[in-house]
Parts: C-alpha cells; structure tokens; sequence
C-alpha cells in the first residue's frame, strides 16, 4: 500500500492551480512511486477562513489511513496546524510538516478567525514528528516566523533554507528527504 500524503495548499486567488501545484508536483517526482500525495482544493481559496477550511481538512484527514503524512504550506499550514491543535486524529499521523506557514499571534499575523493555544506543543498529537521547513528569503511570511513555531512547538526540527522564497523555489527535495527519513 502506498503511503499517504495530505497536501493542504496555500490561500489566495489562483493559488491551487497556478502555484501550489508546482510544490506538489515536485514532491511527487521526489518521492516516487511509493507514495500517494492527494492535494484537495480548500474552500474559498481566495479568502481562506479558518472554520470553512477546518471542516474540509478534517473531512480529508478523516479519510487517511494510519500514518499518513500532513503538511501544509502557507496559510494551509497554519489552519492546518490550529486544526490539529484542537481536535484528536482518528488516526495517528506519520508526521505533520510545516512549509512557509505564517505563526498567528504575538510576533506574526494577527487574526481574529484563528488563535493557537499558548501551549500549541503540547496541543499536538503525542509521539508524531514536526518538522517546520522556511525559506530564508521569504517576503510572504519572513523567517521570524518559523523561530516563533519552534518555540511554541519545542519538539519540532526546523530546516531554515537558504536563498528559498516562500514557494521554496518550487523544490520540495528537502521535505522528501524529511519524508523518506521516516521510514527509516
């Protein structure tokens, strides 16, 4: 059976089709065969809202075998992440990654639609790795942000890439290899 992957793409106009699919379709070419990277349209994607892209994620997440992989990128990633923080998995996950997701709260964005728990860390399913990947030259969601995920997430492994925009120059090689390091 091949390993699952639930791919939550970023928010804004177009952004499914014309920009996040190129992050997916690197991974896939990366991972190969073995792998199943299932990449659903999110809701509204030009105004992404917490409550509506939660019930889509959970209807995705609901639907995964045991050990599938979640990631998100951009605002995905941090709707991605609020959801896991609040609600249990049926399943456990293999792993949760982080690409490019702007931190809510004291120091990122601020939100009225979504606010992580001050012990966000602690919130997140038990005993399943974190791995949080930024580019360095991201405009979107500068590199600040992934340090406030690291503290609020302690057990998360960070990957700080250098000369990576917020697409991470459209190469998810690093994320694969996260990926593949699992099955090890």
């Amino acid at each position: 059976m091949k390993r699952q992957i639930l791919f939550i793409q970023g928010g804004g106009q177009g952004t499914h089709d014309e920009w996040d699919n190129k992050l997916v379709d690197s991974l896939r070419r990366e991972l190969g065969k073995d792998y199943e990277v299932l990449y659903p349209r999110m809701p509204r994607e030009d105004e992404p809202k917490y409550e509506s892209w939660k019930t889509a994620i959970q209807k995705e997440v609901k639907a995964l075998n045991a050990g599938a992989i979640l990631i998100g990128h951009s605002i995905g990633g941090t709707i991605l992440i609020g959801v896991l923080a609040a609600s249990a998995l049926a399943h456990k996950a293999g792993a949760i990654i982080l690409i490019s997701a702007p931190f809510v709260g004291d120091g990122g964005w601020p939100s009225d639609d979504l606010q992580f728990p001050a012990d966000l860390g602690a919130q997140l399913p038990r005993g399943v790795p974190v791995h949080l990947f930024h580019g360095l030259q991201d405009e979107t969601a500068p590199p600040k942000h992934v340090d406030l995920y690291a503290r609020a997430i302690p057990q998360a492994k960070v990957h700080r890439l250098p000369k990576r925009d917020h697409q991470l120059n459209d190469d998810l090689g690093e994320v694969a290899s996260a990926i593949r390091s699992l099955e090890e």
